[in-house]
């Protein structure tokens, strides 16, 4: 205990503050849920979603909607997440030192997201399906001479889901489904560290890897009173991705256990723990057809991000917090709990998002589709960071769409382009009751975000 006493002060600001960083924020405002599923709900913003069974991407959508599908429907299909991003601002490192360094470079990398989606009607009463898709996912990568690398590196998180999905009909115009979305979820967080306040003038570098498999399900219901009209709503459960690695540490301190004064420096390794939520959210869609060549799109989402409450880095170790030799020995002293390896305050919040679109069947085999969203984000401006500088933003989607007849082949190809501010970001380090450390490092400055997107999707009909 003396060590620690001695310890305290000298190690404080000196221990982790990474951050799962939400690289999807930048162009995603709901969070790191990715919403591009499919071109053909992509071309109308997503507008009313849970209620348009136009192919087998309903599976994932709305389970419920696969009962309005005749035969076998199958969906594949690809978008690409364009992200460009512009940092200026400074920073300061412990003890309030001015930190040079760039703007990180272009940091966000273009995405592929590849989708599949299956359903086949059994009898006129039940539908199941099958999709293969990516709902959350981020990829981020500061230059080495970042203003901020004592904030933030590398952050990746992505996650892959397999949904099996059952839905059934009472054949007077209502349905419901539910759906198992089995993920699994590798991430990777890493960031410079900063040790001058112990003495070493090198920087430290921490990185940890790790992964996990878990479990969500989809309760969907769908109404059509009548040709025209057809509601539909989903909830998705929440749950805990536990993300389980090693956590490495070079350059870190080494102390004199009998004064406290650092003796040299070493690499340590410890098994770690990330735990992500995943929050819960509740969707409702509306389509109406007031012609047969005309059909209009409404949908609302409501998303519990309440649940991210702070991105903590945890030692599974049994010997966690030993001097020396663990890397939460350091963090527990700043973060003010006993096997903590780092800890960043997030108190984000739960959100609402809305879009509305419109198709247009010009010709038989040809349709035009338009759509416009706005998304709040979840992101609480207090505690904004380096790694998920987003804000609230617009979607404005452009989609067309061509059937031919006599092979049963449908093409969707849709376009997207993001409005977003200029975000501020003031980031400091905290301890896990939300209290900023004294004399602890800074960055401050402004992020100019652009983001587009395009997507392809091919179905068909058996």
């Amino acid at each position: 205990m003396k060590l620690f006493r001695q310890l305290s002060q000298t190690t404080r600001h000196t221990t982790l503050a990474v951050a799962v960083g939400v690289a999807s924020g930048y162009a995603q405002a709901s969070g790191f849920a990715l919403n591009e599923q499919g071109a053909s709900n992509m071309g109308v913003a997503n507008a009313g979603a849970v209620a348009n069974p136009e192919n087998a991407s309903i599976a994932f959508f709305n389970p419920a909607g696969m009962t309005r599908l005749e035969g076998t429907h199958v969906s594949v299909g690809a978008a690409v997440l364009n992200i460009n991003t512009d940092f200026s601002g400074s920073a300061t490192a412990v003890g309030g030192v001015p930190v040079e360094g760039s703007n990180g470079g272009e940091f966000v990398p273009t995405a592929v997201l590849p989708h599949l989606y299956i359903t086949h009607r059994l009898r006129d009463e039940v539908a199941i399906g099958l999709s293969l898709h990516a709902p959350y996912g981020l990829k981020a990568d500061y230059d080495d001479d970042f203003v901020g690398r004592f904030f933030a590196d590398k952050t990746e998180l992505e996650v892959i889901a397999l949904s099996p999905a059952i839905g059934f009909d009472d054949g007077n115009g209502f349905s419901m489904g539910v759906s198992a979305n089995l993920l699994y979820a590798k991430g990777r967080l890493s960031k410079f560290q900063d040790f001058t306040a112990l003495g070493v003038s090198e920087p430290g570098y921490f990185d940890i890897e790790g992964d996990d498999l878990a479990v969500t399900f989809t309760f969907g219901l769908m109404y059509s009173p009548n040709e025209r009209w057809d509601l539909g709503m989903t909830y998705r459960t929440g749950t805990e991705i536990k993300l389980e690695g090693d956590a490495v540490m070079t350059n870190a301190p080494q102390f004199n256990l009998q004064n406290g004064t650092v003796s040299g420096t070493a690499t340590l390794t410890e098994k770690g723990m990330v735990p992500l939520e995943i929050p819960e959210s509740l969707s409702f869609g509306a389509r109406f057809r007031p012609t047969g060549q005309v059909t209009l799109l409404a949908g609302a989402t409501w998303t519990r991000w309440s649940r991210f409450e702070a991105l903590d880095i945890l030692s599974t170790q049994s010997n966690a917090g030993t001097p020396n030799e663990t890397i939460s020995f350091l963090g527990a002293r700043s973060f003010g709990q006993d096997g903590m390896i780092g800890h960043v305050s997030q108190n984000w919040k739960n959100t609402w998002a809305g879009s509305v679109g419109a198709i247009w069947q010009v010709t038989p085999a040809a349709a035009l589709k338009l759509g416009y969203g706005y998304q709040r984000s979840p992101i609480n401006p207090d505690f904004r960071t380096a790694r998920i500088p987003s804000d609230d933003r617009q979607w404005l989607a452009l989609g067309g769409q061509f059937h031919e007849r006599r092979s049963g082949w449908t093409l969707d190809a849709a376009v997207g382009y993001f409005l977003m501010d200029k975000v501020d970001v003031a980031e400091q380090e905290y301890d896990v009751n939300d209290q900023p450390l004294n004399n602890g490092a800074s960055l401050n400055g402004t992020y100019d975000i652009d983001a587009w997107t395009a997507a392809l999707q091919l179905s068909k009909q058996f």
